[in-house]
C-alpha cells in the first residue's frame, strides 16, 4: 500500500470491481439465452465430444426451426435418436445422407464430425419442423450447465446479494459517521450563548 492510500478507498474500488464483474457475467449469460430466444432460436449445451473440432464440448448451439423439406446433407441438427438405438437424450450431429422411403418420408442418417463412422441408426422426423444449428458459442455451456446445479445457483445468487448488502451497509455506516462528524464540527463552531 502506498503512502497516504486510504484503506477504505481500496475496499470501495475492490467492491465496485467485484460488483461490476458479477453484473457483466450475469448480463452476458442472460443475453446469450434471451436474445436468441427472442429471435425464435432454441439453444442446447453440448455435453459430448462427438462434434469436437466443429463444436466442442461445453459449447452452446443456437438453432432455428426449419421445415423438414429444407434440411440438406451437411446441416447440423439436434434430435432424439430412435428408441433403443442411440444414447439417451438429444444428439447434435451432421446429416450425412437423406433418402426417400417407399412411403415418401425422408430417412435421415447422421454422424458426429469427430466420429469415425456414421451413426448406426436411420430415422424419420415426425414433426413439420426441425431445429437446425445456425451458430454456436464455445464454452458458454459450462456456466449455463453449472447453473442447473442447486448449490451453484445459490452461490451465484448469494454472492451478488452479499456484495450488495455489504455495499449498502458500508454506505449507511459511512453516512452515519459523516453525520456524526458534521454534528461534532457544528457543536465546536457554534457561538457560545451569553
Amino acid at each position: 500500500m502506498g503512502r497516504g492510500t486510504d484503506p477504505m478507498t481500496i475496499l470501495k474500488a475492490l467492491r465496485t470491481t467485484a460488483i461490476s464483474l458479477v453484473a457483466v457475467v450475469c448480463v452476458a449469460l442472460a443475453a446469450a439465452t434471451a436474445i436468441p430466444a427472442a429471435l425464435g432460436m432454441e439453444h442446447y449445451v453440448i455435453v459430448g465430444g462427438s462434434m469436437t473440432g466443429t463444436i466442442d464440448r461445453g459449447s452452446v448451439v443456437f438453432e432455428k426451426p426449419v421445415p423438414i423439406g429444407a434440411l440438406r446433407v451437411g446441416d447440423i441438427v439436434t434430435y432424439t435418436p430412435p428408441a433403443g438405438k442411440g444414447p439417451g437424450g438429444l444428439v447434435t450431429h451432421r446429416i450425412v445422407s437423406i433418402r426417400r422411403t417407399p412411403g415418401g418420408s425422408r430417412l435421415f442418417r447422421t454422424k458426429g464430425d469427430a466420429n469415425q463412422s456414421a451413426d448406426p441408426w436411420r430415422f424419420t422426423l415426425d414433426t413439420p419442423t426441425q431445429p437446425r444449428v445456425v451458430d454456436h458459442v464455445p464454452y458458454l455451456g459450462y456456466p449455463l450447465a453449472a447453473l442447473e446445479i442447486r448449490w451453484v445457483r445459490m452461490i451465484a445468487i448469494g454472492i451478488p446479494a452479499l456484495l450488495i448488502a455489504i455495499s449498502v451497509i458500508g454506505g449507511l455506516v459511512t453516512e452515519a459517521r459523516d453525520e456524526r462528524l458534521l454534528e461534532s464540527d457544528n457543536r465546536e463552531t457554534a457561538p457560545e450563548p451569553f
